[in-house]
């Protein structure tokens, strides 16, 4: 198959490089004859188009389509958000929504276009900005059957996301990870009525939690959301600002609500040890304890802000880990068995298999291998 070439649909060339947002300048460097494929006067190799998947971030099985697909822009997923603030996203954070849109088409495709859950949550609870946050926040605990005793309990952050990831999946929201490499963005959601889907920055394990509950209150407004810089707040219009505003109460008051938050603090000071005790008895980060100081007036906004900065500073690194850990830990368990189910019942080819998972087929043994190390 190496040599071999393969028909393709020159148009489904032309549309993938576009919804990619991707000029033939910008591809042409690593592929000279591209044009001549999407003229159709030629035709790539498969080893030529797993290349070019990986450049489009897209499966090769897309390259595949005998048609362009019947995809919305996926602009058209944010039509809050002001064009202008569209256009300014960073480059690799338009790549993750695009890569996030094809995860979402891929749990339709594998779930056969129903929501497997007993209880949605999407469909059960509804959010707007003119209702009781505290209410709804007592609400939502209750829905998920989570109380802050049981929080309180994990050993720790990773212990915690894990147990809100599944708990979110549970109720029919998947998960997804990624390293955005851009501090702009904590997270996005993307809003579709039987797959939502929240797709988080690999960054501390407090910060994607919070993430997580900001993103499912969008979820809840029944609108897609982009959890960046709290700065780019003072440039949306009205009423989107009162939704970013609400989605923030909501996910702080889930988190820690006030009346538990006041009698923690009845014998406490506002001090950076307090926020770090706080933090790790709730698993949340320091920032947001310290924030919860600024809105009861404790400090001043100075205060919070060279302290949230300081923090920031302090954060080293991250480095490359294990392949397979990394995949497991992106994907999620989840939507990995999903598609090793629908393999294993000669639903999908091996060749599919890979696309879903976005993984070449030799390594597809060792991925099997490392999940089942994983849930022992």
């Amino acid at each position: 198959m190496a040599s071999e070439r393969i028909p393709i649909t020159p148009a489904v060339l032309r549309w993938v490089r576009e919804y990619a947002g991707l000029s033939i300048d910008d591809v042409r460097s690593g592929f000279r004859d591209v044009e001549a494929w999407e003229l159709g006067e030629s035709f790539p190799t498969y080893p030529q188009l797993e290349k070019l998947a990986e450049r489009y971030r897209v499966p090769v099985a897309v390259l595949l389509f005998t048609e362009p697909p019947d995809v919305p822009p996926i602009r058209e997923s944010f039509r809050t958000l002001p064009d202008a603030e569209f256009d300014a996203l960073p480059g690799r954070i338009v790549s993750l929504l695009r890569k996030a849109k094809a995860l979402q088409i891929n749990l339709t495709e594998l779930h056969d276009g129903r929501n497997p859950v007993e209880r949605f949550i999407q469909r059960d609870l509804q959010f707007t900005s003119d209702m009781n946050v505290d209410s709804f926040a007592r609400n939502l605990r209750l829905y998920l059957g989570i109380s802050l005793e049981d929080q309180i309990g994990w050993p720790g952050a990773d212990e915690a996301f894990d147990a809100w990831r599944a708990a979110l999946e549970d109720h029919g929201v998947a998960v997804f990870k990624d390293a955005f490499r851009d501090e702009y963005c904590s997270g996005f959601c993307l809003y579709d009525e039987s797959f939502p889907l929240i797709y988080v920055n690999n960054s501390a394990k407090t910060r994607q939690i919070f993430t997580l509950f900001h993103e499912l209150a969008h979820l809840l407004f029944q609108t897609s959301g982009i959890d960046a810089d709290t700065n780019t707040l003072e440039s949306l219009p009205p009423g989107d600002r009162r939704i970013e505003v609400a989605c923030n109460r909501l996910a702080a008051e889930f988190l820690l609500p006030r009346n538990r938050f006041d009698a923690e603090m009845q014998h406490r000071q506002p001090t950076e040890r307090t926020a770090e005790l706080l933090a790790a008895r709730y698993h949340l980060s320091r920032e947001f304890i310290f924030r919860r100081f600024l809105g009861r007036g404790d400090i001043t906004e100075t205060e919070y802000r060279e302290a949230a900065e300081r923090w920031a500073g302090q954060q080293t690194p991250r480095t490359g880990g294990n392949y397979y850990w990394t995949k497991i830990t992106y994907l999620g368990t989840r939507y990995i068995d999903l598609a090793f189910a629908r393999y294993e019942q000669e639903r999908i080819s091996e060749t599919e298999l890979a696309d879903y998972l976005d993984i070449k087929v030799r390594n597809l043994p060792m991925l099997e291998d490392y999940v089942a190390r994983k849930l022992v």
